[in-house]
């Protein structure tokens, strides 16, 4: 009942009609906040993102320093995202047989020690390039149960409802750690050890291991009952619900060229920085710095408008491959800076209108089977980018390598349109929510 007199209430008011509009614009786009559990959640987040990006600045610097090579960082990330690729279907599994909570629990403290272990390495002078080998393959591991788990436990703490702002907000946290976290680990690496990051990305976490224990289960919204039966079967589900619904098959289609060779910035942005405009450690944290501040806008313009329409996510995946195509033409600082600041907003328009319109079409059984398909085609296919990336570098040039991954990104875009125009997949109600076409369309 206040959802509905909430719905009438923001219909009936004209734009620009008061003083009130821009608060009611600002809840709006802070909906989410009013609940405890996603306060909590958020909170956390934001701090161990922020320590995740000071460590990854750190890791990336860390392989350039042990090696010199652009093939052995571009294994790293291959590495780190080989078991999110394997098993990024089992957690979607995992995710809607099991409660939540615990699991994450389980796998953000397995992300903490990961951590720490590196930083020991490093202050007792025993860190190897095959150290970093293993620890981020475990670092992979962990991802996969974690992000299919964490992707399908919004719904929960905010319910369907809230669900597009929160996904939105958790864009904004991400890209907020990302413009601070980089700066701050570039400025450590300079000034102290390269150890330090990773001291402080094992702390980091505790941050949201103590807010997923604090948490109100009464509070839940939607908590669907577990899904037991074969694993494979199970799975299976996940695969056909997603290759029968065109409103999930066009995002994902075009996620698999897009997430395979255009993000892969932890391998893109330091090679730019070393070889191409032949800065340090705290320049290459400026440029992911700024990557993320045109991220962030994007995230709080999501966060606004709620439900982009799926022509919003066309246009952004469109953008972003041109801006992508941009950066491998350019060789000077302030030009790089400026196209990393629009395409960082077109990036993550991208991905939170992918994350948001696959999750509000998903039903709530197999939300975490869909979203596995999601951090598959989204994290899990970067080994193949990354490898292709270094290698292409190490033989020929960055811009070049750059160049290449921007063609194969095209593709991907050029086929979501192509399917548009054939599958139309939506129709747009006044309230911005989904209709889905009828069998017979």
């Amino acid at each position: 009942m206040k959802t509905e007199q909430r719905k009438t209430e923001e219909s009936d008011t004209p734009a620009g009609a008061g003083p009130g509009t821009g608060r009611r614009s600002l809840k709006r786009a802070f909906s989410s906040f009013e609940n405890y559990n996603y306060r909590l959640f958020w909170s956390g987040q934001l701090l161990s993102r922020m320590g995740s990006w000071i460590s990854r600045v750190a890791q990336a610097w860390l392989v350039l320093q042990l090696t010199g090579s652009s093939f052995q960082l571009g294994l790293v990330t291959a590495l780190q995202s080989l078991p999110i690729t394997f098993l990024a279907l089992f957690g979607g599994v995992l995710a809607d047989r099991f409660p939540k909570r615990p699991v994450l629990i389980i796998t953000q403290s397995i992300m903490a020690v990961d951590s720490l272990i590196i930083a020991v390495l490093i202050t007792t002078h025993q860190i190897q390039i095959w150290h970093l080998y293993i620890l981020a393959s475990l670092l992979g591991l962990a991802t996969a149960f974690d992000n299919p788990t964490r992707q399908a436990f919004v719904s929960e703490m905010v319910g369907p409802e809230n669900l597009p702002n929160a996904i939105a907000l958790n864009s904004s946290l991400f890209n907020a750690a990302r413009i601070v976290g980089p700066a701050i680990g570039g400025v450590l690496i300079a000034a102290f050890t390269i150890d330090i990051p990773f001291y402080i990305d094992a702390v980091s976490f505790l941050a949201v291991i103590a807010g997923l224990i604090l948490m109100r289960p009464a509070e839940f919204h939607d908590v669907p009952v577990p899904v037991r039966g074969p694993v494979f079967t199970r799975m299976r589900e996940g695969v056909a619900y997603a290759m029968q619904t065109p409103a999930v098959l066009m995002p994902l289609m075009m996620l698999a060229f897009i997430g395979t060779f255009g993000y892969n910035f932890t391998v893109i942005l330091p090679l730019i920085a070393k070889y191409v405009l032949g800065i340090g450690a705290l320049g290459f944290g400026g440029l992911t710095t700024s990557i993320g501040i045109g991220a962030l806008t994007g995230a709080l313009t999501i966060a606004y408008l709620n439900r982009p329409s799926e022509r919003f996510l066309l246009i952004a995946a469109t953008s972003f491959t041109l801006l992508l195509g941009l950066l491998a033409l350019s060789t000077r600082l302030p030009l790089t800076i400026a196209i990393l600041l629009i395409l960082g907003f077109a990036s993550i328009s991208y991905t939170a209108t992918t994350n948001t319109r696959i999750q509000m079409t998903a039903p709530s059984p197999l939300r975490g089977r869909v979203m596995s398909l999601y951090i598959l085609l989204n994290a899990g296919m970067t080994p193949v980018g990354a490898l292709a990336i270094g290698t292409l570098a190490d033989q020929f040039n960055v811009r070049l390598a750059v160049g290449v991954m921007t063609g194969l990104c095209a593709i991907g875009v050029a086929a979501g349109w192509l399917y548009r125009a054939h599958h139309p997949t939506e129709a747009t109600t006044a309230g911005g929510a989904l209709e889905k076409p009828s069998p017979g369309d």
